[in-house]
């Protein structure tokens, strides 16, 4: 089983501790979206969980907690970007980010981190030279510690375009020109270039363009192979594999503006004060008339062929 963590908030940076009694526990309870009534509850061990991914900005607050998830296998991705508060108003320093980078991957290895620049949008003074020189500057600082680089360019989501009105898709030209000399300076750093949802027309560049978070990125983090069940994509344009996502929309602290899983800050103040470490839902907890779905938890590791 592949349990995911970070495509609806940061579990590592706002919910260190509920995280870490998850899985002393043994157990998490996941709300359903679109459809409130009906829980997903997922029992957790290291005999049936083979990989947890995680998606977070700033993993720091979650690593004193490590140990905890020491018999787990572990793919993290850690999103640096080079925007201001104008644009990611909760993100810490980005020059500590980078230094926690390293710090996870001396933990886990480099085979499970990779680091996410995305999303690349350009404005008046996030210039397409901006962001060559940031870049540049970051993977520098990440040389030796990760062997992935993911990016995407801004997607105009409804949530987006309404908490960002005044933000605009990447040019054709510039999707181009960026993805092609990101590439450059990432291979040179001994980093391969994953576009996220963008299609195919980044690999006449040298991209892979066969997904980000894929089976085979779990696989070469743990040392197995992995047989799963065939799932639809989030998205056409996604060759990712979701699966077991434990986290809730709206409850994101990071507050970034483009952000698709939070739909107003108001809703995000709530569910921050509802949140409690003890509870088994991220927030809040049971309520009458639940409908409690125990998920059928099994490992998907081949037993009969390892990758090493």
């Amino acid at each position: 089983m592949i349990i995911n963590t970070g495509q609806r908030t940061d579990i590592p940076a706002f919910y260190p501790k509920w995280l870490a009694n998850r899985f002393k526990e043994g157990e998490v309870c996941v709300r359903n979206p679109f459809n409130e009534e009906r829980v997903s509850r997922y029992k957790l061990s290291p005999d049936t969980v083979d990989v947890v991914g995680f998606c977070s900005k700033n993993p720091a607050p979650f690593f004193e907690y490590m140990d905890v998830i020491k018999d787990y296998g572990q793919y993290w991705f850690v999103t640096i970007t080079p925007y201001g508060k104008d644009i990611e108003p909760g993100v810490p320093d980005k020059h500590k980010i980078l230094e926690d980078f390293k710090a996870l991957s001396n933990m886990v290895g480099i085979d499970s981190i990779g680091w996410r620049y995305d999303p690349i949008l350009v404005n008046d003074r996030y210039t397409v030279d901006y962001h060559l020189r940031a870049f540049e500057q970051m993977t520098e600082a990440l040389d030796g510690y990760t062997k992935t680089v993911v990016i995407s360019f801004i997607d105009l989501y409804e949530k987006v375009k309404r908490n960002f009105p005044e933000v605009s898709s990447v040019s054709r030209q510039d999707k181009h020109f960026l993805g092609k000399e990101i590439v450059k300076i990432a291979t040179a750093h001994g980093m391969v270039v994953k576009p996220c949802g963008e299609g195919e027309f980044l690999s006449e560049y040298g991209a892979d363009c066969r997904g980000c978070m894929t089976i085979e990125t779990y696989e070469k983090a743990i040392g197995a192979k992995l047989i799963v069940p065939n799932k639809k994509p989030a998205r056409k344009e996604c060759a990712c594999y979701i699966s077991g996502d434990i986290g809730a929309y709206d409850s994101c602290g990071h507050l970034c503006r483009y952000c698709y899983a939070n739909n107003d800050i108001e809703a995000v103040k709530r569910n921050m004060k509802l949140h409690d470490p003890d509870s088994p839902f991220l927030i809040g907890g049971y309520r009458e008339g639940d409908i409690i779905h125990d998920v059928e938890m099994k490992s998907y590791i081949d037993n009969q062929l390892s990758l090493f």
